[in-house]
């Protein structure tokens, strides 16, 4: 007992050497698994730092004679009660063995408690630290047996998690309520249940040195495009980084245009919406600890899209889609075009309008420009504090802002009453969006074209309209040209991107997106001949 008793002893922790603490990668520890069982827990201890959440039990099982062995497993990671009812009373009860178990266990006693005793389905064995490190801190037990050069692993994840919920920032009025959580096996499963079909394929792959981050590249086999999809693996492959804690970390690495406002990877999380697009031929980029899955490839008209409109009526969704690409213009230019007008170019507007106008900008110091952009400014703190503050405080402080100050500027002569129109349509206009990121890019090019409209007035504007429209020609997201089916022009896609045609009509996926050999959607309806006649051998029937 005492010799049990000095082998789970902990030592105390060395002091790390000066300019040598350097982050942990379980690469550097490749070593074997010793068949000493003190060495093993005395290594395993240096490693971790002697970590308290680290447990360490050891067991001598009554019909096992001389066999001594431990069970190790982060605490908070692995689940109590599948170690203690699958593992730890595995082990403990009495066996009575028979002539071939015995035979078993004197000649390989890994193999034993492997098949005869645990009673999991996911055990494997491991000959170095370097995985047996990788299972510890996914939550798995580790066995260590004396006199064993391997080691056992046994599936016991099981970390609190958040569990399913409606999605935050992509709701819907109709359509499912459900979102993607935190946990890599709850998203994984949420997307499963859509699709359920063997040619959804997962494969899995691990990112970031020291975090060993998992993700799951996730796409539906014969329908993605295979050179895309062989794009996405090579750049996941060549992210070399410490830490992975969010999608927005790989978003960055693997997009296409760094210095470019638009996206070209889109993220969502609706089940749903990531569903859709793995059917239309798209990639799914799924990362442990966060509810946002990753997209691509993706254009610019994808972002204007949302999933709620495929569960509309299509005239319904064509009304509003075109509303959302007005007030996608609205927000970008909205201001500009004020600031142009009221500053070179009064003569297009009608007499009553101008003096209107004139008679609010007496007294007004600043120029339009600077007027706009006060408030411009004024309303982007406003909008951040709102994100920022208590979720009980923050949408109060931000209405009750937006009114105080708008009418105290007002009265106090800093801007005129139009201008406070014309920010407060340009914001509502700039939520119509149903992708974050896109409203933001419009966000961003606000200033840009203000600054354009305030020196060379609505020349200025179409100038950059111009570059912009060059810019969105060029891009790219991982080879899909990123405003087709515009450019390149693309007929038979033109069914669902300004206006959707009704879902019997929309018998082709995607051009350039997904496999072009697989361009069917096997989507089918009755004609409507065919309909008029069962109507007319119906009516004859009655009669």
């Amino acid at each position: 007992m005492s010799k049990l008793t000095n082998l789970f002893k902990r030592k105390k922790p060395k002091k790390a050497e000066k300019n040598k603490h350097l982050p942990f990668d379980s690469a550097k520890h490749n070593e074997p698994i010793s068949v000493n069982l003190t060495k093993n827990i005395n290594k395993l201890l240096d490693i971790t730092g002697n970590a308290p959440d680290l447990i360490i039990r050891g067991l001598e099982p009554s019909y096992m004679d001389g066999v001594s062995m431990s069970v190790v497993y982060i605490s908070g990671l692995a689940n109590n009660d599948t170690i203690d009812n699958a593992i730890m009373d595995s082990i403990l009860d009495k066996l009575e063995l028979s002539t071939t178990e015995s035979i078993l266990l004197k000649k390989d006693v890994i193999s034993f408690i492997k098949r005869k005793v645990i009673k999991t389905s996911n055990v494997e064995e491991v000959d170095y630290f370097c995985d047996l490190l990788s299972k510890l801190f996914a939550g798995d037990t580790i066995i260590f047996i004396e006199g064993a050069h391997q080691a056992l692993t046994v599936s016991t994840l099981g970390w609190e998690h958040r569990g399913v919920e409606e999605p935050q920032s992509q709701t819907v009025i109709r359509g499912p309520k459900e979102g993607f959580t935190e946990d890599l096996n709850t998203n994984t499963t949420l997307i499963r249940r859509k699709i359920k079909s063997p040619n959804l394929w997962m494969e899995n792959m691990k990112i970031g040195k020291v975090t060993e981050t998992k993700v799951v590249i996730m796409y539906l086999k014969g329908v993605v495009n295979e050179k895309v999809l062989e794009e996405v693996k090579q750049r996941l492959k060549r992210i070399e980084a410490d830490s992975i804690l969010e999608s927005g970390y790989i978003e960055e690495f693997i997009q296409d245009s760094t210095f470019s406002p638009f996206p070209t990877i889109a993220n969502s999380e609706r089940p749903d919406s990531i569903a859709g697009g793995i059917l239309e031929g798209q990639v799914a980029i799924l990362i442990d600890g966060t509810p946002f899955v990753l997209m691509a490839p993706v254009t610019f008209f994808k972002f204007f899209q949302a999933s709620e409109d495929y569960y509309h009526r299509y005239d319904i969704v064509t009304f509003i889609r075109i509303m959302r690409f007005s007030s996608f213009f609205v927000s970008m230019l909205l201001p500009s075009m004020y600031i142009a007008i009221t500053t070179f170019h009064q003569e297009m507007l009608p007499t009553t309008m101008l003096v209107s106008l004139m008679a609010q900008r007496e007294g007004i110091p600043f120029p339009a420009f600077v007027e706009a952009l006060i408030m411009e400014i004024t309303f982007e703190v406003l909008r951040e504090a709102g994100v920022r503050m208590p979720r009980a405080i923050g949408p109060a402080i931000s209405i009750v802002g937006a009114l105080v100050l708008g009418q105290a500027a007002v009265q106090a002569g800093l801007v005129s009453a139009a201008m406070v129109i014309i920010v407060s349509f340009t914001a509502i206009s700039n939520f119509v969006a149903p992708h974050f990121n896109m409203a933001i890019a419009a966000r961003l090019l606000r200033f840009a074209f203000m600054l354009l409209a305030a020196t060379l007035g609505l020349f200025g504007i179409m100038s950059g309209l111009l570059i912009v429209l060059i810019h969105l020609v060029g891009l790219r997201s991982f080879g899909v040209p990123y405003l087709m089916p515009l450019a390149p022009f693309i007929p038979s896609n033109q069914k669902d991107v300004f206006v959707r045609v009704p879902w019997w009509a929309m018998k082709n996926r995607p051009v350039l997106i997904g496999n072009p050999d697989d361009k069917t959607r096997s989507t089918t309806m009755k004609s409507t001949v065919q309909n008029n006649e069962s109507h007319e051998e119906y009516e004859s029937q009655k009669e």
